[in-house]
C-alpha cells in the first residue's frame, strides 16, 4: 500500500527534519516554525499527521520524542510528481516538457541531468 499523499508545507516540514534528524518538537519549533509564524501546535500537528502517514518517525531519547524521516525526501518527491503526471497530466509528460523549454532557466546541470535521463530512457526503448 502506498503511503498517503502530503502538502507543499508537510513536503518542507519533511525535508527540514530529513536535514536535522532526531529533532525534537521545540527544536523543529524553533528552526522550522518560527521562521514561517507557525505555532508550536501547528508544527506539533503537522509533524504527527507526516508521522501517522508514514513519512516520520519518533522515538523517546533522554525523556523527550525525537523525530526522524522514514524515507529521503526523494522518494517523496517523485510519488508527487508521478501523482500529478498521471492525475493531472493524463499521463503525458509532453505539457510538462513544454513548460520547461518555454520557461527558459535551465541551468547547466539540469541541462545534463536532463540529457541523461533521455540517453537512459533511450536505452531502455531500444531493449
Amino acid at each position: 500500500m502506498s503511503k498517503k499523499t502530503i502538502g507543499d508545507q508537510e513536503l518542507a516540514l519533511l525535508q527540514y527534519i530529513e536535514e536535522a534528524p532526531k529533532s525534537s518538537v521545540a527544536e523543529v519549533c524553533a528552526g522550522y516554525g518560527e521562521a514561517r509564524g507557525l505555532a508550536r501546535s501547528t508544527v506539533l500537528t503537522m509533524m504527527e499527521r507526516l508521522r501517522t502517514k508514514g513519512y516520520l518517525v519518533r522515538r523517546r531519547i533522554d525523556g523527550s520524542y525525537r523525530y526522524s524521516a522514514t524515507n529521503g525526501t526523494g522518494e517523496v518527491m517523485t510519488g508527487a510528481v508521478a501523482r500529478f503526471v498521471e492525475k493531472t497530466l493524463q499521463g503525458s509528460v509532453s505539457p510538462f516538457v513544454a513548460w520547461m523549454s518555454e520557461r527558459g532557466k535551465v541551468s547547466d546541470s539540469e541541462l545534463a541531468e536532463l540529457e541523461a535521463l533521455v540517453d537512459t530512457l533511450q536505452r531502455r526503448k531500444d531493449r
